[in-house]
């Protein structure tokens, strides 16, 4: 009798520990795939962040390369325009067209100085040097730029709230710029960030409706799938 009470008490005993086990297994599984979903979520943010640095360098090289060809376009109006003033009997046909003046220069200074601040990762210098070049520069082709940096700063440093604010700035003050459909998506992320989930959505299908065919429609879509 004794002897079967012991064996009993010895099953009980390794049915516990072994149950213990499995819960033990069990929490360390959900806290490794929480670990796992943390670490390819910060993955996903740099690789975004990534992409939209190499969006803007390759845009600055453009607009670098548009006024490069610009200027040698000046150069042989100008030349063709001296030509004729040396000839002044000559009438002149062709007369060159009117050469129009680009609204501003490529990037400015202090433009590229807070990008730059961006790009070193030096986030908090950076949103000081954009917000100081968009109160001396609030009417410039860069300045719905700045603001979506300002956003991607706060994004990066997950001051969710301010990003919030900054990235909706860009749309709210420069809805026809190129950079609201960014924009828009940015704000997404950061609203389901803050678990405001319903809202992140609204702003994903607002950019699949307005902007059809942006990259940044395609991402939004995905994220509406993944709901």
């Amino acid at each position: 009798m004794l002897s079967g009470c012991a064996a009993n008490d010895l099953v009980v005993k390794r049915q516990a520990e072994s149950e213990a086990k499995i819960e033990y297994l069990v929490q360390s599984s959900k806290k490794t795939e929480q670990r796992q979903n943390e670490f390819d979520g910060q993955i996903r943010a740099q690789d975004e962040r990534f992409q939209s640095v190499t969006g803007e360098l390759k845009r600055l090289k453009d607009e670098n390369r548009e006024l490069r060809t610009s200027n040698d376009e000046l150069k042989v109006r100008v030349a063709a325009v001296a030509k004729q003033m040396q000839t002044p009997k000559v009438e002149i046909v062709n007369q060159p067209s009117p050469v129009k003046s680009p609204r501003e220069s490529g990037p400015p200074a202090e433009y590229l100085k807070a990008f730059g601040l961006y790009s070193a990762n030096n986030f908090p210098a950076a949103v000081d040097s954009f917000e100081a070049f968009l109160k001396n520069n609030p009417q410039s082709d860069y300045a719905a730029n700045a603001q979506y940096w300002i956003g991607e700063c706060h994004y990066t440093l997950s001051d969710l709230p301010k990003a919030k604010d900054a990235f909706s700035k860009v749309a709210e003050m420069y809805p026809k710029s190129s950079k609201t459909p960014d924009a828009l998506l940015k704000l997404g992320f950061t609203l389901s960030a803050m678990q405001e989930k319903d809202k992140a959505a609204a702003v994903f299908e607002k950019i699949v409706t307005l902007y059809p065919s942006s990259p940044a429609a395609a991402k939004a879509r995905e994220r509406l799938s993944a709901h």
